[in-house]
C-alpha cells in the first residue's frame, strides 16, 4: 500500500457507507457492545463447553487467573467440565487489581512498585475469604492501585494522536513498519473512539476502562473495513501499547514492601508471577510464600526457577518455611468470549487450571528434587491461608 492510498469503508449491504470522520449510531452501539459484561447464549457457550476435557488430571492447581467480566458461575461449569475426576483442587482468581473470590478463598494480582530495583512488578495475594470481608485498609489501597493503573488506557489513546506524544508514536511506526495511510486511519478512528470514552464515562463500567478496549475497537471495525488494513492498524497499535507501558509512570503505585505488610496482617500469602521479567526480585527477599516458576508468557527459565528455590530452601532460615513452587495458568476469560475468527490464539488457548510443565519429562527430574507436585503445593498452601 503507497503512503497516498486513500482508505475507504466498504460500502454495507443496505448501500450505506461508513464515515469515518464523524461518530454514528454503530459507533455508539458497538462501544456499548464492548463495554456491556452481559454476555448472550452463544457467548456463555464458549465459557460452559471447553474444548479439550482432561479426564486423567485429578489435582489442579490455578492461583493466576482472570475471570474480567465473565461471571462465576460459568467459569465453574467450565472447571467441572474439563476436569470431571478431579479430588484436590485449589483455585483462587487473581483479578488485577480487584479482590474477588471462588469458594473459601479470595484473591487479587496487585500492582506495586520496588524501589530497591526501580521496577514495577505484580504480586499474587491469597486470602482464605472470610478474612477480607471486611479488609477496608487493603480494598481501599487496591482501589487506588485500580484507578491509577486504569489511567494508562488515556496514556494509550493520547499517544496515538496527540502531538506531545509524536516521538512515542513515530518510534512505534518504525518499528511495525506501517505506511503513512494507516498511521492516518489509527489516528481518525482512536479520535472518534476518545469521543465515545469521554461522552459515555458516567455510564462506562470501570471494569471497562482498559487498553484491550481500544484493539476491541478497532477489531469491530472490520465490519468496514479491508482486514488487510486492520491488521495493520493492530500492528501499530500493539507497538504503541508496549512503549506506553514502559513509560508509565510508577510514582503512584504502593511500595511492595506495603502491599506484603497488609497482606500478612490479614494473614494472607503471597506469590511472585513470572519472575524472569523482573529478575532483582529473586534477589529482594521479600516475605514471599512461592515463586511462579512458569506460565505462558514465561517459560524460558523453568528449571533455573526451580534450582533458585530448591537452593534457598537449603538455607537454615527457610527450613521451616520454605519457598514453594507455583505454576500459572494466566487464563483471562474474557478472551474466549470474543468470536473465534477474532481471539487471540495464545491466551484463548490458556486455561484455569493448565500448567503442562507439571508433566514435563525434561522438568520432572528438578521438581522431584525440589519436592514439588500438584498435591503437595495445594496442602502446603492451603495450609498456611487456613492458618
Amino acid at each position: 500500500m503507497s503512503t497516498s492510498e486513500q482508505v475507504v469503508p466498504r460500502r454495507s449491504n443496505s448501500g450505506s457507507v461508513y464515515d469515518p470522520r464523524e461518530l454514528s449510531e454503530w459507533d455508539h452501539q458497538t462501544y456499548f457492545r464492548l463495554v456491556n459484561a452481559d454476555l448472550t447464549e452463544k457467548q456463555q457457550a464458549r465459557i460452559t463447553k471447553p474444548k479439550k476435557v482432561l479426564p486423567r488430571q485429578s489435582a489442579v492447581l490455578a492461583v493466576h487467573w482472570h475471570p474480567e467480566f465473565v461471571p462465576m458461575p460459568l467459569i465453574r461449569t467450565r472447571i467441572d467440565a474439563m476436569f470431571p475426576n478431579r479430588g484436590c483442587e485449589l483455585i483462587i482468581p487473581t483479578q488485577h487489581n480487584i479482590l474477588m473470590s471462588y469458594d473459601d478463598y479470595a484473591g487479587v494480582e496487585v500492582d506495586c512498585f520496588s524501589h530497591s530495583f526501580n521496577r514495577k512488578v505484580q504480586l499474587l495475594c491469597h486470602f482464605e475469604a472470610s478474612r477480607v470481608e471486611q479488609a477496608d485498609v487493603f480494598r481501599s489501597m487496591l482501589a487506588h492501585t485500580f484507578r491509577y493503573r486504569s489511567r494508562q488506557l488515556f496514556e494509550f489513546v493520547d499517544a496515538l494522536i496527540e502531538p506531545k506524544f509524536a516521538d512515542r508514536l513515530e518510534k512505534a511506526v518504525d518499528r511495525a513498519g506501517v505506511e503513512d495511510s494507516v498511521v492516518e486511519f489509527v489516528q481518525t478512528h482512536t479520535r472518534k473512539l476518545k469521543k465515545l470514552l469521554l461522552e459515555h464515562e458516567s455510564e462506562t463500567p470501570v471494569e471497562a476502562i482498559r487498553n484491550k478496549i481500544v484493539l476491541h475497537y478497532f477489531c469491530a471495525l472490520r465490519d468496514h473495513y479491508d482486514e488487510r488494513m486492520i491488521h495493520r492498524a493492530e500492528v501499530l497499535l500493539r507497538e504503541v501499547k508496549r512503549i506506553v507501558k514502559r513509560n508509565f509512570s510508577n510514582d503512584s503505585f504502593y511500595a511492595t514492601e506495603e502491599i506484603i505488610e497488609e497482606v500478612r496482617n490479614l494473614g494472607g500469602g503471597v506469590v511472585v508471577p513470572h519472575p524472569e521479567q523482573f529478575w532483582p526480585i529473586l534477589l529482594a527477599d521479600y516475605d514471599v510464600d512461592g515463586y511462579e516458576v512458569w506460565n505462558p508468557q514465561s517459560r524460558d527459565y523453568t528449571e533455573f526457577l526451580i534450582t533458585v528455590v530448591t537452593k534457598q530452601n537449603k538455607s537454615r532460615r527457610r527450613a521451616s518455611r520454605p519457598i514453594l513452587i507455583f505454576m500459572g495458568d494466566d487464563c483471562h476469560m474474557g478472551e474466549k468470549t470474543r468470536e473465534p475468527a477474532y481471539q487471540d490464539p495464545e491466551k484463548s488457548g490458556r486455561e484455569v487450571g493448565v500448567q503442562p510443565a507439571w508433566d514435563d519429562l525434561t522438568i520432572r527430574k528438578s521438581l522431584i528434587i525440589a519436592n514439588a507436585d500438584r498435591v503437595r503445593v495445594i496442602e502446603d498452601y492451603r495450609a498456611r491461608l487456613n492458618r
